[in-house]
């Protein structure tokens, strides 16, 4: 069914991303991944400053087809 194929369609882009590769779709879009280094935060409710460690996070870019489609 429907669902079983989207959950099979994220589980393959959320393994290629974790394994450091990039999932593009044709006229609709780009996954990948950038790395966030290290920085200083401050926590709203304290005023305290926090470490905010590095890590990955995920990144979609919208593909030219998506984009006509979004300000058609």
């Amino acid at each position: 069914d429907a669902a079983s194929a989207v959950d099979a369609v994220f589980e393959t882009v959320q393994s290629e991303l974790k394994n450091g590769g990039d999932i593009r779709l044709a006229g609709f879009g780009s996954f990948s991944v950038s790395r966030r280094e290290a920085s200083k935060g401050r926590n709203p409710s304290t005023g305290a400053e926090v470490d905010i460690p590095a890590r990955n996070v995920p990144k979609f870019s919208a593909g030219k087809g998506l984009k006509d489609a979004v300000n058609s």
